[in-house]
């Protein structure tokens, strides 16, 4: 037993074509086997004529899979979008500044025309990051381009874009 996997037998071989011809996807074939979809497709690559899966269903999956991801990721930016907007909003508006203090630990509080300084410096920042996160994934879906980011990801680490 080589690698802790029983060797396959003909029989099983006989039979993933078998069931191949029937119309069987690779991964219940393997469940019926109980073999791995691995050693399901090493079944397949040897058999003479090699036998191969109809993958329409697989792509139709796949596109529908990228077309929901790429719907999630429009809806993310536009709340990514009004969120950095309510955050505007706030840079100029009336602020309340409290704290306790004081030998009896009192209470104050007052109302700015605005927020401190340092709160409008956290309120830019938070507006930056997310109109940042926002203009990310416009450029993850972009199609003007001719490659993905994956793509240009890898053309940049292997070289081969340069």
């Amino acid at each position: 037993m080589a690698g802790g996997h029983p060797p396959i037998t003909d029989t099983e071989r006989q039979r993933v074509a078998e069931l191949h011809a029937e119309g069987l996807s690779r991964n219940a074939i393997a469940e019926l086997l109980g073999r791995s979809g691995r050693t399901v497709s090493k079944i397949c690559a040897e058999h003479d004529p090699p036998l191969t899966f109809e993958r329409t269903r697989t792509a139709a999956a796949t596109a529908a899979k990228k077309a929901d991801g790429a719907a999630r990721r429009a809806q993310l930016q536009v709340d990514l979008l009004e969120n950095a907007q309510r955050l505007a909003g706030q840079m100029f508006a009336p602020s309340k500044i409290w704290n306790f203090g004081g030998k009896e630990n009192d209470y104050n509080e007052r109302t700015l025309d605005e927020p401190p300084f340092r709160d409008k410096q956290a309120i830019a920042l938070s507006i930056k990051a997310l109109a940042d996160t926002a203009m990310k994934l416009a450029d993850y879906d972009r199609t003007d381009v001719a490659t993905s980011g994956i793509d240009a990801w890898l053309q940049h680490m292997t070289g081969d874009g340069d």
